[in-house]
């Protein structure tokens, strides 16, 4: 679990949605954070493991095995409407109202469109894969903290090696 900043933009909600597992504990607050239960609590959890996939793919690793159909068959059924501002500007919005996969989707869609999309990625810890926005320079972060996960990884690395 992080100590980083939110991501940036809509970035921040699909970060807080794939982090409300922690993958090392087992402790999952989907339905309290959200306020769901029964076929939408479902959903949600689908869309939360699918996101994950797609955030390892960002950190360089297989997307796991139907994640991405998965992904692109709830994302399809998402209702978003292009509006435009009064500066002439554009972008995909979810419709009135607090439904999930909607927003989650404007969020992905405003996130591509402004390049970072790929920057949101899931730490490289089997343990871990907490979401967490990468911001060093190049792009090539691969743990969610080097305190933690990072110093962790370089340890094992480490033993490895040393025999």
């Amino acid at each position: 679990m992080s100590e980083r900043a939110p991501a940036p933009g809509g970035l921040a909600l699909v970060e807080d949605l794939v982090n409300t597992l922690s993958v090392d504990t087992g402790e999952d607050r989907l339905a309290a954070r959200y306020g769901l239960s029964g076929p939408a609590l479902a959903e949600a959890a689908a869309l939360r493991e699918a996101l994950r996939g797609a955030l390892l793919a960002h950190a360089g690793h297989a997307m796991p095995a139907g994640t991405r159909d998965t992904l692109n068959r709830l994302l399809a059924t998402a209702p978003l409407t292009l509006t435009v501002a009064a500066d002439g500007s554009a972008a995909l919005a979810p419709p009135p109202g607090d439904a999930l996969l909607p927003r989650i989707a404007a969020a992905v869609a405003e996130a591509v469109a402004a390049g970072t999309w790929s920057r949101l990625k899931a730490c490289a810890a089997d343990d871990c894969h907490w979401a967490y926005y990468d911001r060093s320079p190049g792009g090539r972060g691969r743990w969610c903290t080097m305190a933690v996960c990072g110093s962790r990884a370089k340890m094992r690395t480490y033993r490895r090696t040393r025999g």
